[in-house]
């Protein structure tokens, strides 16, 4: 391989790491890692004991026998088929409480945040609109007596009180 074939492959890859969306993408991972922790303490310290108040601590232990007899048999091999169905139910009801964390704890303040912020930046642009307008009259009005003045060979009356 030629060294210029070398270096432009190379300078591709550097050129696609570090595009701004590789980047942010990878920021973005480790935050949610990080915040990956926060997630599942309250999820383990705070949901899950209220749910397991309200029902049974474990749904691992529900199962169905599909073909009889289901257990473990003399030589330690399990015999008959197996449903378990608890353990599915358990997986699905932690990704719904994990959304339902992340989504009320995170993105909807987050989202609540940002929007106000919109909304600021939306009045301190409107405000500053105004005021370029009101300049724009201004100017128009001057230009028109200057016009004015121009055309008739005499200052309009009430210019020189306004200025």
């Amino acid at each position: 391989m030629s060294e210029k074939k070398k270096e432009s492959v190379l300078a591709g890859f550097k050129a696609f790491l570090m595009r701004g969306n590789v980047v942010d993408l990878a920021v973005a991972v480790v935050i949610g890692a990080a915040f990956t922790n926060i997630v599942n303490s309250v999820v383990k310290g705070i949901i899950s004991p209220v749910v397991g108040a309200v029902g049974t601590q474990s749904l691992d232990n529900y199962r169905s026998c599909l073909k009889a007899p289901c257990g473990i048999g003399a030589n330690g091999q399990p015999t008959g088929v197996e449903i378990l169905w608890g353990s599915v139910l358990n997986a699905t009801l932690t990704f719904v409480i994990t959304a339902a964390v992340v989504y009320f704890l995170m993105v909807l303040p987050m989202a609540k945040y940002l929007a106000r912020q919109e909304a600021r930046r939306k009045a301190r642009q409107g405000v500053q609109e105004t005021m370029e307008i009101t300049e724009l009259e201004v100017l128009k009005e001057i230009r028109d007596a200057l016009v004015t003045q121009r055309v008739n060979g005499a200052a309009p009356t009430g210019a020189r009180d306004r200025f």
